[in-house]
Parts: structure tokens; C-alpha cells; sequence
């Protein structure tokens, strides 16, 4: 019987970075989910009001790799007050061919961070235009910073705005991030943010939403990823009928946590079966953005073909070592 590896955070951390490769790793995830072999459930969510708590769980079969991640994914947002990370969890892979446990990831919320803002990173190449220079981060907390430096990955930003409720965290964020070539500051008016952004990124657990349509301007791209529960929304859902091109990481998750669900309750935009996914994007199936002056909105949830992706590059690059 073979032994089960147990990986720790740091061993992690230093086998995976949120780097170009990440990048492109959960953009193959995403072609592949478009390829229509992947065996992806829907999400398992519980949600804990009493605590400001929530608990996802995500898996994903991809025909071809090794194997496949089960990740538990608890998101507790007093935390912070108690001197402890929002985030936490863990992943369990077990190999495609006998089903059997291969190694249990103790990454501590980690592998999810790289993957998510990694998604980002793919929604922001394939949707926001070329020469896209100024961003705008609502939200100041890790996923904040990671989404600002996975955009950097992949467009020529220089300059960012940072909002967020507490306008402490935001200074805080920006006085971190700024160097040489990128220049951040916080920005105490999200409507002057939004103005002032070419990309736009929303990372944050609003119940209301913090975006308005009103604030969005012809050439901007939004990626939208902190509604991945229900009663989550952080746009004006007005602002999905203003864009030209309105993009889902899973429409079947979008519908029912992302913020079409809101924009569709709202009858802000149609789903009449046009509306297309990333991997469609990425693939080519779908345009995506056909001019400069197009607004373009990815809604993104987090896919449990993401976990499998990022889960199978940590156990190679681990294995290199």
C-alpha cells in the first residue's frame, strides 16, 4: 500500500507561486471544462449566519490528469478581528485510476488564493484590453492584493486605486504594494475608483451591492469574484445589463450564486443561452471582447475543476524537487 503524503503550507508555498505559470495551469482548466469531458458537481455550500461563516466544497474529475482534488474551503469573516485569516481549508487528492487517497494538502486556504486570483489573472487576459494601465481594487484583504498582482501578470498596469470600507485596510494595502513600477493608493470614493480604472476587481463578501452601473464607462473590464454564496452580491445588477459581453466561470454556479443570479432576478439581462463561459473564451468558442469600447463583466464563483488543476501542478512541482 502506497503512503499518503501530507504537504504542509510552507512545502506548498514554496512549490507553487502566483506566477505566469499558475496562470496558465487553471487557464488549461478552464479549456478543459469547455471541452465538455469534466465531471464537475455543483458546489457544496453551507452557510452559517449566526457565525459570518461559510463552508464550500469543491471537486472536479479532468479526464487525463492523475488525479482529482476534493478541497473543504471555510470562509469565517470575523476572523480578522481575532487576529486570524478568513480563509483556511485544506485539499484531498486521490488518484483518477483507483480512487485511492494521494496526498492531503494542509495548504491553509493557499492553493485556493493562487487559483482564484489566478482566475482573474485569465479572466483579465482573455477580456480586458491590451493596454490596460490603471486598475481599481475594491477590497483590501489577501485577495485583494493577490487579484492587483495576477492583473500585473498579464496587463501593463502602473497605477491602481484601492477602496475599501475600512479605509485603514485600504492605505494599508496600497503602502504595501507600491514599488518602483506600480504606484497604488487608497481611495476613500468608490465611484472615483471606479471611474478612474481600465480593470475593475471586486473581491469582497458584500451582501449590497459596492459596484453601480452608473460609475462604469465604455473600455473597462470587471472581474467580479467574491458572490460564491447566495446571498452574496457585489454589483449593481443594472451594471450586467450595461456591458457589452457578460462572461461566466460556470453558468449553472453563476445562476445561482454569482452575480447573474441577482441580475437575473432583477431582469437586468437575458439568459437565453448565448451567454458564454470562460473556457468558451479561451478556447476560441466565443469571442470575447470585439472592440476597445466594450464593457465586459466575468462573474467569477470558483470551480472545483480549478482545485484539481492547481492540486495536480503543487504534486508535480513537488515532485521535481
Amino acid at each position: 500500500m502506497s503512503e499518503i503524503r501530507i504537504l504542509h503550507e510552507a512545502e506548498l508555498r514554496a512549490g507553487v507561486a502566483l506566477d505566469l505559470q499558475a496562470v496558465e495551469v487553471v487557464e488549461q482548466a478552464f479549456a478543459a471544462l469547455a471541452g465538455g469531458s469534466v465531471e464537475m458537481p455543483p458546489v457544496l455550500s453551507m452557510h452559517m449566519p449566526d457565525v459570518n461563516g461559510e463552508v464550500d466544497v469543491k471537486t472536479a474529475y479532468v479526464p487525463g490528469l492523475p488525479g482529482f482534488a476534493v478541497k473543504i474551503s471555510p470562509g469565517f469573516f470575523d476572523n480578522p478581528a481575532r487576529g486570524l485569516p478568513s480563509t483556511s481549508g485544506l485539499m484531498v487528492v486521490l488518484s483518477a485510476r483507483t480512487g485511492r487517497v494521494k496526498a492531503v494538502l494542509l495548504d491553509n486556504g493557499y492553493l485556493t488564493d493562487v487559483r482564484t486570483a489566478a482566475a482573474g489573472g485569465v479572466a483579465a487576459r482573455h477580456l480586458a484590453r491590451a493596454d490596460a494601465s490603471r486598475a481599481a481594487i475594491f477590497g483590501a484583504g489577501l485577495q485583494a492584493r493577490m487579484q492587483l498582482r495576477a492583473l500585473c501578470l498579464v496587463r501593463p498596469v502602473t497605477r491602481a486605486l484601492v477602496w475599501a470600507r475600512d479605509p485603514g485596510r485600504a492605505r494599508a494595502m496600497a503602502a504595501e504594494m507600491s514599488g518602483p513600477d506600480l504606484r497604488v493608493e487608497a481611495c476613500a470614493d468608490p465611484a472615483e475608483a471606479a471611474g478612474f480604472a481600465d480593470v475593475i476587481v471586486t473581491t469582497t463578501p458584500a451582501t449590497a451591492p459596492i459596484l453601480m452601473a452608473d460609475w462604469l464607462r465604455p473600455g473597462q473590464h470587471v472581474t467580479a469574484m467574491g458572490s460564491d454564496q447566495a446571498g452574496k452580491g457585489e454589483l449593481d445588477p443594472a451594471c450586467l445589463g450595461r456591458a457589452d459581453l457578460y462572461v461566466a466561470d460556470r453558468l449553472a454556479q453563476t445562476r445561482r450564486m454569482g452575480e447573474l443570479r441577482a441580475a437575473l432576478a432583477a431582469g437586468t439581462i437575458a439568459d437565453d443561452g448565448t451567454l458564454p463561459e470562460l473556457g468558451d473564451v479561451v478556447t476560441g468558442r466565443h469571442p470575447g471582447r470585439r472592440a476597445p469600447g466594450d464593457i465586459t463583466i466575468a462573474d467569477l464563483t470558483g470551480t472545483g475543476v480549478q482545485d484539481t488543476a492547481i492540486a495536480t501542478r503543487a504534486l508535480a512541482a513537488l515532485d521535481q524537487d
